[in-house]
């Protein structure tokens, strides 16, 4: 049997982070779908709409700011209008074109919900730091980019 390659240092690194990403994604998910009965996908796709210009997004133009394929975020859409977060509007200059629009329930359960994502996401990356010694020099290198970019977590 032939042994495993070392794994580099930046893959090693590459996968504290994607370690990171999927334990803080699981406790966001969790505390916005109990708290505010949203899902991470939907809590992102209305903040992409709150700051839209107009409110509104194309359907395509929402997958791709969410990374989502097309059936994935029309089925999204279609829980955040059953919701009455949004609404579809049609493009005026291109029938085929439609619209997503946040309506003003969308937008106060996004700023409800941007407080627990805030405190959630600081407890969550707070704790990593602690529990794993390589999460916490993820954390620390991220705390320190963010620093010196000027935008706080």
């Amino acid at each position: 049997m032939t042994a495993a390659p070392p794994v580099s240092d930046v893959a090693s690194m590459w996968n504290h982070v994607l370690l990171l990403h999927a334990r803080v994604e699981s406790r966001l998910g969790t505390a916005l779908q109990r708290r505010h009965g949203i899902g991470l996908s939907e809590y992102r796709a209305l903040g992409h709409l709150a700051a839209a210009p107009r409110s509104e997004l194309r359907m395509q133009e929402l997958a791709d700011r969410l990374g989502l394929n097309q059936s994935s975020v029309t089925r999204l859409v279609a829980r955040l209008n059953t919701a009455e977060f949004t609404y579809r509007d049609l493009c005026p200059d291109d029938k085929r074109g439609v619209y997503t629009v946040i309506t003003e329930a969308g937008r106060d359960r996004y700023a409800e919900a941007s407080r627990t994502y805030e405190e959630t996401l600081r407890a969550a990356l707070g704790e990593a730091g602690q529990v794993d010694a390589a999460l916490a020099a993820a954390v620390t290198s991220l705390g320190d980019s963010l620093a010196n970019s000027g935008t706080t977590p």
